[in-house]
């Protein structure tokens, strides 16, 4: 299912709210000709900011961050009720949902109801009465839904431990253990202006390298030739020469995270790096040797399976990474979906195993770049030019996964927002961050 791009109207939600605060408030002279109302408060006891205009409320309410709107509710009964409603906060959701940064399968909103006829809800403050339990109201929490997406908010949905796994994860960071191992690959790894493997490389403040396979040349971080005694070094399996002629295998690096975690990168590239240059020159797809597709009924389904050398990696390491291409107007989702599902087959290992999305482009546009290019101020995706987090979710189908996964918004150039998603890969592989 596609995200939902279109936004709630403006009009919409103040014409709820509206007819929310004349149901909530009355005057006498209104009680005494209607004895069928069942008034709350009179509109001689709302307080001055109670009584400002709808608009303006409602205007109050835009520029507000989520835990200042929580405390105006605490003001007064009428803007507990006001700050509750569930169109508001659907609003709220279309409108800032494609400006986080990353999401994950436990943050993930529930899109389908977001798509919903927004017409379904226009009744709802109206009917809405304080006191009266919201799901007999409302069968979404569009409040719950936006705090537990927003990465502002989202802290006390975080990944935790139950009390006895704590212990048991103390006593264990005691004993040596092997740095976990990811396998990278995607379309963003090699499709980008800038590589984000290169300059990984070479950004020491960021994530340090500490150690490279010694005895090959590395040239932008593909390591070139036979890598088999290397990867026994660092417990990757035997790799072939002709599997790095035909495929193009990164060399498996270790990184330290913080000063503290090492992690092993293994970096699979869908061909050799020559024809990866003349393609990215040509704007044409390359033909992917890591996969090879299966025969489906009906044909239209598509279905790949790793080669055996790439099965190999897919049972060696503690997770994955894939890099996609956020740029606008990139990508096939179909195809990524398949290949994605295709590494992460429960044959290969368990679905405990985390997926980290690294969703990339090239470099930030800077503001002024925005201003003088028409065609980028006219993108679906607005200002920021990019593929937001949560459709690159719906079109890589990450909700389908049995697995834990993140998306996390990256720039190649700086490598912003790297090291969030690391943090968040470790802890789902068990390390104590």
């Amino acid at each position: 299912m596609e995200a939902p791009t279109e936004k709630l109207s403006e009009s919409l939600v103040i014409r709820s709210l509206k007819r929310f605060r004349d149901r909530l408030f009355y005057n006498t002279c209104q009680l005494e000709s209607d004895s069928n109302q069942s008034p709350k408060i009179p509109v001689e006891d709302a307080s001055l900011l109670d009584r400002i205009p709808v608009d303006v409320q409602f205007l109050i309410l835009t520029l507000l961050p989520p835990e200042d709107i929580c405390r105006l509710g605490a003001t007064s009964r009428y803007w507990r009720a006001l700050v509750r409603d569930p169109l508001l906060w659907k609003y709220f959701l279309l409108r800032d949902m494609p400006h986080w940064s990353s999401i994950d399968h436990v943050t993930m909103p529930k899109l389908e109801a977001l798509a919903s006829d927004i017409c379904s809800n226009d009744l709802q403050l109206e009917e809405r009465v304080e006191g009266e339990e919201q799901d007999n109201v409302s069968k979404y929490d569009y409040m719950a839904e936006y705090m537990k997406g927003h990465p502002a908010c989202r802290q006390k949905w975080q990944f935790s431990r139950p009390p006895y796994e704590v212990v048991t994860s103390f006593l264990t960071s005691l004993l040596p253990s092997s740095e976990p191992r990811y396998a990278m690959f995607g379309p963003g790894i090699e499709q980008l202006d800038v590589s984000m493997v290169t300059r990984l490389m070479h950004a020491p403040d960021v994530l340090p390298v500490a150690a490279i396979p010694s005895g090959r040349q590395i040239n932008g971080g593909e390591m070139h030739g036979s890598l088999h005694a290397d990867l026994y070094n660092y417990g990757w399996s035997y790799w072939p020469s002709r599997l790095q002629n035909n495929i193009g295998i990164g060399s498996g690096i270790s990184y330290t995270y913080n000063h503290q975690h090492k992690l092993n990168i293994l970096t699979l590239y869908s061909t050799n790096r020559a024809e990866r240059d003349r393609a990215r020159v040509g704007q044409y797809s390359v033909n992917d040797k890591l996969f090879t597709s299966e025969d489906t009924d009906p044909p239209s389904c598509l279905m790949f399976i790793p080669n055996p050398q790439v099965q190999e990696v897919c049972q060696a390491v503690s997770g994955f990474i894939y890099v996609a291409n956020a740029e606008p107007g990139k990508g096939d989702g179909t195809v990524e979906a398949a290949k994605i599902q295709a590494v992460l087959s429960p044959a290969w290992g368990s679905t405990a195993r985390p997926l980290l999305v690294l969703s990339c482009v090239s470099r930030e546009r800077l503001k002024e770049d925005l201003e003088t290019d028409a065609a980028l101020r006219t993108t679906p995706t607005g200002a920021r030019c990019r593929t937001p987090s949560v459709e690159m979710a719906q079109r890589l189908r990450l909700p389908q996964l049995p697995n834990p996964w993140m998306v996390q918004d990256t720039v190649a150039e700086s490598l912003s927002g790297l090291l969030d998603g690391i943090s968040w890969l470790l802890r789902y592989s068990g390390l104590r961050i």
